[in-house]
């Protein structure tokens, strides 16, 4: 933390953009640091000065793993940021398919719209991706995500 510029007396602490240790780590890719954060106390629902909380930073770089950790420690898997984005918009618009069944599964809401009142399916970028956000959205075609 101490090499990072982050004082490992406040787990909170913010440095560029507003992001936190947390934040930073996950980005990173540092599961043992963002497990050891998580432990100590750290605020997992934190946002940075666009909003974003470390969730995003874990679907930015396809760490599965992070993921998991962040939902299974209660992270607010819809937080929108200052557009009214969601980690599974980004995802959707990102083509992170495995991505978007894995927020889906954990129970992200698909039906959020953004400050342009566009929902995640509006943002897909491929027939995968809207496949599955369709039927996530419409109760008439809930097919397994799997």
């Amino acid at each position: 933390m101490l090499r990072n510029g982050y004082n490992p007396a406040d787990l909170n602490q913010r440095g560029e953009n507003g992001d936190t240790a947390l934040m930073k780590a996950t980005r990173a890719g540092v599961t043992g640091v963002v497990q050891e954060l998580i432990d100590r106390g750290a605020d997992i629902n934190a946002i940075n000065n666009d909003g974003n909380n470390a969730l995003w930073f874990a679907c930015f770089g396809d760490r599965f793993d992070l993921i998991h950790t962040l939902i299974t420690f209660n992270i607010n898997i819809d937080n929108q940021n200052d557009n009214g984005a969601t980690a599974l918009m980004y995802a959707a618009s990102a083509g992170k398919t495995d991505i978007v069944k894995q927020l889906l599964q954990a129970g992200a809401n698909p039906e959020l719209q953004n400050l342009d009142d566009f929902k995640a399916v509006d943002f897909a970028s491929n027939a995968d991706i809207l496949r599955i956000l369709l039927y996530a959205t419409n109760p008439n075609h809930r097919k397994s995500l799997s």
